[in-house]
């Protein structure tokens, strides 16, 4: 039985879909049993099938052209500004680790403007405005970014902040879902934490981002957030306190006028989940207030969060479950976790070090988060991804992950096996809550979100972990499903 795939197999894109077929077997194979290691090893497979594909030379071909590019730019934009190398803040081609874009930074290389396919030049010509920009965290270090809008909007639109991951990445492996929020009619702002991508690699005082501060994942996000709506009549708050050493930045959002900024949307990967998931328990019984100076309150209405803490710590003896009860994560400064905001938050199975099953997962642990917000009656929808690791959401190259790119041919990385399942629920969530009865998707979003029988439904879900959800529909019918893969039950 073949489950693999070549890199110059022409149907290699319908391999892990056929996979995933075949594994239905698994889902109910007695441990120890030769059945239960055989579906572990075509699980196994599938999850690192991305390593395959990228070898393939139309891949090749472009990803190493863009990475030349994107190299040239860096170069050009330090020369342009010298204060991106110049000390304190710690720039160099190696600080932050994805400053350069090269490599593995890169990302999909036909999401650029330099592609010639549909999500490449065409794209940037005909469906959207995209302007770079650079602005200041709370300590003043600048972190790079751009916001994207639809060409020729016609009514302000919702707004969505993409909030990156950790260990030294870049905005432009996200890049993937910018795109399709554009094309569903939401303003995006993406951009890389302070120690990442193309940001400051420290703040002008030598303070420390990425994992060596996680706190900097949220206290970021915060500025972005604000940024993200101020406009001509005001500028970002960090602006007005860092602008004026010599270091240029965006005073606010310089495609404001198409945001309608009662309506906020978070996305967010690995680390970037856990700082999102505090954010949004600003304002929260139990919680801090908001601390932002653009809003009198916390202004996210809803959040989508890719492989972001699972392992979570119970209430304390003095905080009821349901009645002021937190969520601190156990490895990361995030700050406390507290409902507040629908969630949809999605898993992967092999996680950040992907390595073989020697024995089943417990199944629910990944449910604290989940029954902790159905405790709290606020809804959430949380999923774990078949024949996955830590990478479905971050497009790395030669980083292992379930089919990535199957049709590198087409000039383009559509329809792969973890993209289009994140992408469906990503849409149909904020579709759901930041939609009006009018606009693009809100019609069907309920439908798309319960469609378990659909292309991405319970075929694509983890038999090791369970997925469960509960949220209120428009039509204000409340759906309850505590494992979705098996089926529903009252």
């Amino acid at each position: 039985m073949q489950v693999g795939c070549s890199s110059t197999d022409p149907d290699r894109h319908h391999d892990s879909m056929e996979g995933a077929r075949e594994l239905d077997e698994c889902i109910d194979a007695d441990f120890p049993s030769e059945q239960w290691a055989l579906c572990e090893q075509r699980n196994y497979d599938l999850a690192t099938q991305s390593l395959r594909e990228v070898l393939h030379p139309e891949f090749q071909q472009r990803w190493h052209e863009q990475s030349d590019t994107n190299r040239l730019q860096w170069l050009q934009r330090n020369s342009d500004d010298p204060n991106w190398v110049l000390s304190p803040p710690g720039n160099s081609y190696l600080t932050p680790l994805c400053a350069s874009w090269t490599w593995q930074c890169t990302g999909d290389p036909f999401r650029y403007p330099e592609s010639p396919g549909r999500n490449g030049s065409r794209f940037y010509q005909n469906e959207a405005v995209v302007e770079p920009v650079v602005f200041f965290d709370p300590d003043c270090a600048r972190l790079s970014g751009h916001i994207w809008s639809p060409r020729n909007i016609r009514s302000k639109a919702p707004g969505v902040v993409l909030s990156i991951g950790s260990v030294g990445i870049s905005e432009t492996l996200y890049w993937w879902a910018a795109q399709s929020l554009v094309r569903n009619g939401y303003v995006v702002m993406t951009y890389a934490h302070r120690g990442q991508g193309r940001s400051d690699f420290l703040t002008p005082q030598g303070g420390a981002g990425s994992n060596a501060n996680p706190s900097a994942f949220r206290e970021g996000l915060i500025e972005a957030i604000q940024f993200f709506h101020t406009g001509p009549g005001r500028v970002s708050p960090a602006f007005e306190a860092c602008a004026g050493d010599g270091r240029s930045a965006d005073a606010f959002n310089p495609l404001f006028s198409s945001l309608d900024v009662e309506r906020l949307g978070l996305i967010s990967h690995s680390a970037g989940a856990g700082a999102a998931l505090a954010v949004q328990s600003f304002g929260a019984p139990g919680a801090p207030i908001w601390p932002g100076v653009v809003h009198a309150r916390n202004p996210v209405d809803v959040v989508v969060a890719w492989d972001g803490p699972r392992s979570v710590s119970p209430p304390t003896e003095d905080q009821e479950p349901g009645r002021g009860g937190s969520l601190p994560d156990t490895r990361f400064n995030y700050g406390v976790i507290v409902p507040h905001k629908p969630v949809l938050a999605q898993y992967s199975e092999y996680g950040l070090t992907p390595l073989p099953f020697t024995a089943p997962p417990d199944p629910d642990s990944g449910l604290p988060l989940f029954h902790h917000w159905v405790e709290r009656g606020i809804s959430v929808f949380e999923q774990s991804l078949r024949h996955s690791t830590h990478y479905e959401w971050g497009m790395l190259p030669t980083f292992p992950s379930s089919s990535w790119c199957p049709s590198p041919e087409r000039q383009e990385c559509d329809d792969s096996w973890g993209q289009s399942f994140a992408e469906h629920y990503m849409l149909a969530w904020l579709d759901r809550w930041l939609k009006n009865p009018t606009e693009q998707g809100a019609a069907d979003a309920d439908h798309r979100l319960l469609d378990d029988g659909g292309a991405q439904g319970r075929r694509k879900l983890s038999y090791y972990l369970t997925s469960a959800r509960q949220f209120s529909t428009v039509g204000g019918v409340e759906e309850y499903c505590v494992d979705i893969l098996r089926g529903c039950v009252d």
